[in-house]
């Protein structure tokens, strides 16, 4: 169950571990070294990102987003370095992407996407590894039904799981992994799929999110995922097809990646299969409804949650 802080903010207690979204910039050593040495983050170069980029973002005078937010421009900043000219490709490239696929993208609420969660479709509810990382885990075989959770539902469910973490200044740093269990995975469920679904997919995540996508690991997969990875295949580029690793129904390089504390048991780990991770980690998103709201109202004048312009 989530828990509350005198303020209101919740978390929750899972596995032994205290759990909650970290909005709050980071002031520990590890996080500043990181920051410095992988992304180019000093002061100078803070300051001179934050100043080019809202310069290049007045000038697209049908973009609205909260150009003085420091926090809403350094999400876009540090995957990109702190290169200007490539968070503004990125954040145009980000905003196009839900006006060209609006279906996926309205209403983009935790309310709104209650079913993936309560069903433990999606869930980000772990501690963070060693090196700082989130780990994104979906579950995409026996336990996925899609006239339950349909695959659309199921990948704004990604998108809310995924921009929640983004949010915090230390996951913008250190990355996500992602784990995909495909345990029971059916031709019923490949079926949902289609190559312009999942050509979407990959152009999401290689140019239009601004995350750090440090690996994605797919768990128990049988033989016949090979049709659904042929999908998926043409469309990757050198970079992602070399961070996406194939374990089997063997954990022993996957623990090596990805922390045995965040994984659940079945696939590995310590965390404990009796929790229903999806929904705790619903009912903690609800209490951020608002600012989900507040988000969606942001992008390109004909933006269909934009009722303002």
């Amino acid at each position: 169950m989530a828990l509350y802080y005198d303020d209101g903010t919740p978390y929750v207690l899972l596995g032994g571990h205290r759990i909650q979204l970290e909005r709050e910039p980071f002031t520990e050593e590890y996080y500043v070294e990181k920051a410095e040495k992988e992304l180019r983050e000093t002061p100078e170069n803070v300051e001179k990102g934050l100043r080019e980029l809202r310069e290049l973002l007045k000038g697209e005078l049908d973009l609205v987003v909260p150009i003085e937010d420091d926090m809403f421009l350094m999400k876009f900043l540090r995957p990109c370095k702190f290169y200007a000219e490539s968070a503004f490709k990125r954040i145009k490239a980000y905003y196009k992407f839900r006006l060209s696929y609006a279906n996926y993208c309205k209403d983009l609420t935790p309310k709104a996407t209650q079913a993936t969660f309560q069903n433990s479709i999606v869930s980000m509810l772990s501690p963070r590894d060693q090196q700082g990382r989130r780990l994104l885990f979906v579950e995409s075989g026996e336990r996925w039904k899609p006239r339950v959770v349909p695959l659309a539902e199921m990948f704004r469910g990604v998108q809310i799981a995924l921009e929640s973490a983004l949010e915090e200044p230390r996951t913008q740093v250190s990355g996500v992994n992602v784990a995909i269990n495909l345990k029971g995975l059916s031709l019923s469920h490949i079926m949902q799929f289609t190559p312009s679904f999942a050509k979407m997919i990959v152009d999401w995540i290689q140019d239009c999110i601004p995350v750090r996508l440090k690996g994605v690991h797919i768990i128990n997969q049988p033989y016949i995922f090979n049709m659904l990875f042929a999908l998926f295949k043409p469309f990757l580029s050198t970079k992602l097809r070399s961070r996406i690793h194939f374990h089997g129904s063997d954990t022993t390089l996957l623990l090596k990646d990805v922390d045995a504390s965040q994984l659940v048991e079945r696939c590995g780990g310590t965390l404990p299969e009796n929790e229903e991770t999806g929904d705790i980690m619903w009912k903690m998103l609800c209490h951020y409804e608002e600012d989900f709201k507040t988000k969606i109202s942001h992008g390109y004048v004909n933006n269909n949650n934009n009722n303002k312009c």
